[in-house]
């Protein structure tokens, strides 16, 4: 059995906890009680919305519908203030309903998601919601949809989307032969040159390796090849340092994260790396115990030890680090906001998330 846990920023009911208020307590989500909920392994979150990805591809949302972002109702939500499965629109519902979707990506009033066609290839990308800067990648004149828009004659030729990934404003894509796309804000270099507004996927020229996988900060996007080969390149804004304090190498990553002015990636020793904005304690604070899963939120972070902790850092002023904090922030140090040695026989923590002040855990229970 599957069960969601939530806190944080909640004045759009993006928490889908039942109502419009912060917590710092964790609070169950709130999904159709008649469904048999799979696992969650893709938590992505927008301005005030918010997606879930299953196991088994399943998509539900939560927030606010009114950009359209979270699609069409399906009828299948407790309240508007639950979670809902996504229904992308009346007409094509009946085949996408059926269809695995593969990855998501939020931006602040838009949602990107990738589907497997009927080969089960990752090669049908939709998008929704509202794009003002060109975050739909559906061309100059597209830029708000209710309903799921396919976007055309992407990926190319037989390629298929193995990552993608979005922060505020600009969306970028990792496809199987390393090549990386991007669309939307592009005014800072973080989509490749030349700067400026994209508004359907452009390859990003001039990467000296094989992308395999790709996360998104405010103005800059940052690109990781294989672990054993350790190169890495962040394209944008260096505001914060984030391009110039970067190390040279990242041999040996397992994950990465960014938040808006910040990056943390995980080793496979289960230590973890940081660099970037740090006036609220974003970086990750020292003598930090093993760590086997991280997910990283517009200005904070959370960390799942090797034994069960969920470690929270960072600025945690709308709760989402827990009660504990000094002036909105927890700097040099952690909040444990959930833990799987109290929890009963056949339970542990199977995944974490972080949005825009938002985090989230996710119970497994064996049955």
């Amino acid at each position: 059995m599957t069960t969601l846990y939530a806190i944080g920023s909640n004045g759009s009911g993006q928490l889908g906890i039942g109502h419009k208020e912060d917590v710092s307590v964790p609070k169950p989500v709130l999904f159709d009680p008649t469904l048999q909920l799979k696992p969650i392994t893709q938590i992505r979150a927008g301005g005030n919305h918010t997606l879930f990805i299953t196991s088994t591809g399943e998509l539900f949302s939560s927030g606010d519908p009114s950009s359209g972002a979270r699609g069409l109702s399906s009828g299948t939500e407790i309240s508007d203030l639950s979670v809902r499965k996504i229904c992308l629109s009346a007409e094509a519902d009946a085949v996408i309903s059926r269809s695995h979707t593969c990855f998501g990506a939020a931006t602040w009033e838009a949602s990107i998601i990738v589907q497997k066609d009927e080969t089960g290839r990752a090669t049908k990308v939709y998008s929704i919601g509202i794009g003002n800067k060109g975050e739909l990648g559906l061309g100059e004149l597209l830029f708000r949809s209710s309903k799921a828009e396919l976007i055309k004659d992407f990926p190319p030729g037989d390629l298929e989307v193995v990552d993608v990934a979005a922060s505020v404003t600009h969306v970028v894509a990792v496809l199987s032969n390393g090549d990386v796309y991007g669309w939307g804000n592009g005014r800072k270099g973080q989509i490749g040159l030349p700067e400026g507004i994209i508004h359907s996927p452009r390859k990003i020229e001039g990467l000296p390796f094989k992308v395999v996988k790709a996360v998104c900060g405010r103005e800059f996007t940052y690109l990781l090849g294989g672990s054993s080969d350790g190169r890495h390149a962040i394209l944008g804004s260096d505001k914060w340092e984030i391009r110039s304090s970067a190390p040279q190498s990242v041999g040996g990553w397992k994950d990465a994260g960014a938040g808006w002015g910040s990056i943390v990636v995980l080793l496979d020793d289960g230590s973890l790396l940081s660099w970037g904005r740090n006036d609220h304690g974003q970086q990750r604070p020292t003598d930090m115990p093993p760590v086997a899963q991280i997910a990283i939120g517009s200005e904070h972070s959370l960390a799942l030890t090797n034994e069960g902790d969920v470690l929270a850092w960072g600025w945690g002023e709308h709760g989402n680090c827990g009660p504990s904090t000094i002036n909105g922030d927890v700097k040099g140090t952690w909040n444990v906001i959930a833990s799987g040695k109290y929890l009963p026989p056949g339970s542990a923590i199977s995944y974490i998330g972080a949005g825009c002040a938002t985090s989230w855990v996710c119970l497994q229970t064996s049955t």
